[in-house]
């Protein structure tokens, strides 16, 4: 593919995955330009229609199939699999997350493919890991922010459980999983080997939790819900304003006093109450009401120039379209725009990481189903009359 670009470009991936964890796995390497052959059921076999991101022009199959090549091929036929494992022997990398059970009985676990090719590196996501008692469970988003802890530090407090808007127990799983590969990649460099990556929702939410668990782990807390209201860094919280609400973020004794001096409000900072931090703590609903009462006499973009000016974290509390109007988010560029051959000019959410000088790129809107097919049997060593014969038995 002479049109690959990018750090990635001279490694080829094959893509077996579904939903979301794994697709935003691969999405990592195929910004990067890694060559991604996309694995998908032929049209009429089980498996076509589904777990792939919603309709094939949709937001967000397009968001999560970008960059990649599409062959479909019968993972359930002999044929299918023998044309799987020719593509191996050629990989890097391959990328699944079937249920451990599932990938074995079709012959295509880390054992069979790595015989094939010692070189192969290997990435598997699973719900709650490939060995234990929970092995064999379907993994789904929620269900691992449930048991992961999350669901119960969000929310206000009292208010019962809640689910974080994004589906983070599977970004971050396939994000996790995308840097294993690359650490597996970098290695292979000095041994010459491949090995298994494996990363699951359930380990990538209870890393998540970060200060949250380390609370629990180092100091026997427990923590729970505090809503708007930072944990352990106050006052940091959501206050309304004038006009609104914004967001304010004035922990630690600096920040504090660069607060009150800049609204005006000495009688906060002169008062004993909320001299030091455990004290501010100990009063954060009165400090919360002294802030609120001070914050309602401005505007939020009147608060927010100010603040912001004298060294004070805070900012507006946007809609998804005030995001992307937002003039620093325009800057950036994070919304990147491709060419899609039926929808025409979009965009796409690009990387939060930059490099300088090998940056990553959107080169193709996700493809059509199949549309490479010919193609890749064709870089295998099949010529016509074989692709025909194999699309005429539903192989691809």
């Amino acid at each position: 593919m002479s049109e690959r670009q990018g750090p990635l470009a001279r490694f080829r991936v094959i893509d077996l995955t579904r939903v979301r964890s794994g697709p935003t796995c691969v999405r990592q390497l195929a910004d990067w330009g890694a060559d991604v052959i996309q694995i998908e059921a032929p049209e009429g076999v089980d498996g076509a229609d589904g777990g792939f991101g919603g309709a094939r022009h949709g937001p967000d199959f397009q968001n999560l199939h970008r960059n990649k090549r599409s062959l479909t091929l019968d993972l359930k036929s002999p044929d299918g699999i023998a044309i799987l494992k020719r593509l191996v022997e050629q990989a890097d990398v391959v990328v699944e997350n079937f249920r451990p059970d599932v990938k074995k009985r079709l012959g295509i676990d880390y054992e069979s493919l790595s015989a094939i090719n010692p070189r192969l590196v290997y990435g598997s996501i699973s719900g709650f890991g490939q060995d234990g008692p929970y092995a064999k469970r379907p993994g789904f988003d929620q269900i691992a922010q449930g048991m992961g802890g999350l669901m119960s530090i969000t929310g206000l407090p009292g208010q019962g459980p809640v689910r974080v808007g994004i589906p983070v127990a599977d970004l971050t799983a396939g994000i996790f999983c995308a840097m294993g590969i690359l650490i597996a990649l970098l290695e292979r460099e000095e041994s010459g080997k491949g090995q298994w990556v494996q990363s699951s929702l359930l380990e990538a939410q209870i890393a998540m939790l970060d200060f949250q668990a380390a609370r629990w782990l180092v100091a026997k807390e427990v923590p729970g819900q505090a809503g708007n209201d930072h944990p352990t860094g106050i006052p940091t919280g959501v206050f309304r304003t004038k006009d609104g609400l914004m967001n304010l973020a004035a922990t630690g004794k600096a920040i504090f006093t660069r607060f009150c001096q800049a609204t005006g409000a000495q009688h906060i900072l002169d008062n004993p109450d909320y001299a030091t931090a455990p004290l501010r703590s100990k009063n954060r609903a009165a400090l919360n009401r002294e802030i609120g009462e001070v914050l309602a006499t401005r505007t939020t973009g009147e608060w927010i120039k100010l603040l912001n000016e004298a060294g004070v974290p805070s900012g507006p509390i946007n809609r998804i379209d005030e995001v992307f109007a937002d003039e620093q988010v325009q800057h950036l560029g994070i919304a990147t725009p491709v060419e899609h051959p039926a929808l025409g000019p979009i965009e796409l959410v690009g990387q939060a990481v930059r490099l300088s000088r090998t940056p990553s790129r959107l080169r193709t809107a996700a493809r059509d189903k199949g549309e490479d097919s010919a193609a890749i049997l064709g870089e295998l060593g099949y010529d016509t009359a074989a692709i025909a014969a194999l699309r005429e038995r539903r192989v691809i």
